[in-house]
């Protein structure tokens, strides 16, 4: 199974190297794949704090990524989702405990307290939690004692880092949930990129990815700016605009060639899920890679590749105790960018793949 993964592998990046940079969005600085700190560092953080994306930075990535969410008052703020129990200690917070609320989010019920329930001066009361406490124990030897980070915070981080170090290092924003937003009266897309050319990312080639499971706002924003889109694909199920809209087409659909000729008209790049690049089988062993690289090279866009992750939890049972073999196998596939919740381990694989380059 091995020696016909790696095979496959050569086969795709011999027919991706050419296309490693289209439509001028921004790469690394050596022009190497990107490594994209995954909510930070959040390997060895509590994800989307200040103090992840900064040891993202030390560790080497390329680009932060801060998920945004809006508060009630209409501020960008960093987290995974709306939902803020399993990152925060809202629930051990007796002033909140009336906020407390149960609320439909892309069709799946969901209880506990909502940032759009509360004011940024709020939320900046709050301090963060480690999310996967089983997995990450040493993680939570930092529950208490971070901030939730707003949007410009980020902004501010990335740039003064980039100064300090003298290597750009970007911001990858992802719009959570536009489509719920939006009915609450939080128009997400507009707004991002309003601060973001504020800010002063602005053409092709600004180190920004704008990035959204959804189809239609990153095509509703395509003629307010030039900033680089990265449509998200996950490896089953539909976009939720597409399930309002009573669209049948699925994620699926859009990884197919066709698809990704779609893709193309309003995006620079999509961000597959793994599984779409390279299935598992019902035992959770890695197969056969797709085309999926080599179709999205084709019709022109980068492929940056979520999410990698040191647990066994995560990896293919075939590569238990080995992510550096996960790593290398993608790297040897020609993405040109992958998320990682531990971007220290990815350069590493980064590096390790460059050097084995003729």
């Amino acid at each position: 199974m091995r020696q016909a993964l790696l095979a496959a592998s050569a086969v795709l990046l011999a027919a991706s190297l050419a296309t490693s940079s289209q439509k001028g969005a921004p790469m690394s600085n050596s022009g190497r794949p990107i490594v994209i700190g995954h909510r930070g560092a959040s390997g060895h953080r509590p994800e989307h704090t200040l103090e992840s994306y900064r040891l993202a930075i030390e560790m080497g990535a390329d680009f932060i990524e801060p998920d945004l969410v809006p508060t009630k008052d209409g501020f960008f703020v960093a987290r995974h989702e709306n939902e803020i129990s399993g990152t925060t200690d809202v629930a051990g917070r007796p002033e909140f405990a009336s906020r407390k609320a149960r609320k439909s989010i892309d069709g799946t019920l969901v209880e506990g307290w909502f940032t759009e329930d509360f004011t940024l001066a709020e939320l900046l009361t709050l301090r963060a939690r480690e999310r996967l406490p089983q997995l990450r124990p040493a993680n939570t030897a930092y529950d208490g004692r971070f901030l939730i980070p707003t949007l410009h915070q980020v902004i501010e981080l990335a740039q003064g880092e980039s100064k300090k170090l003298g290597r750009t290092i970007g911001i990858y924003p992802e719009l959570k949930h536009p489509s719920y937003f939006e009915a609450l009266g939080h128009k997400l897309g507009p707004k991002l990129v309003e601060i973001l050319h504020a800010k002063g990312y602005k053409g092709r080639g600004a180190p920004v990815f704008i990035q959204c499971f959804e189809v239609a706002p990153l095509r509703e924003l395509r003629p307010l700016t030039e900033l680089p889109f990265v449509q998200l694909l996950e490896d089953r199920g539909r976009p939720w605009d597409f399930v309002v809209g009573r669209f049948a087409k699925t994620y699926a659909d859009l990884a197919k060639p066709e698809g990704l000729k779609e893709i193309a008209a309003y995006a620079q790049g999509v961000g597959a899920h793994k599984n779409l690049i390279v299935p598992r089988d019902a035992e959770g062993r890695s197969t056969q890679p797709t085309s999926l690289v080599r179709d999205a090279h084709a019709a022109g866009l980068l492929v940056h590749a979520w999410t990698f992750r040191n647990e066994d939890f995560f990896l293919p049972k075939d590569m238990h105790g080995n992510p550096a073999a996960e790593y290398a196998l993608f790297l040897g596939l020609g993405i040109d960018g992958l998320f990682s919740d531990y971007p220290d381990a990815a350069v590493r694989a980064r590096d390790a793949a460059a050097g084995r380059k003729p």
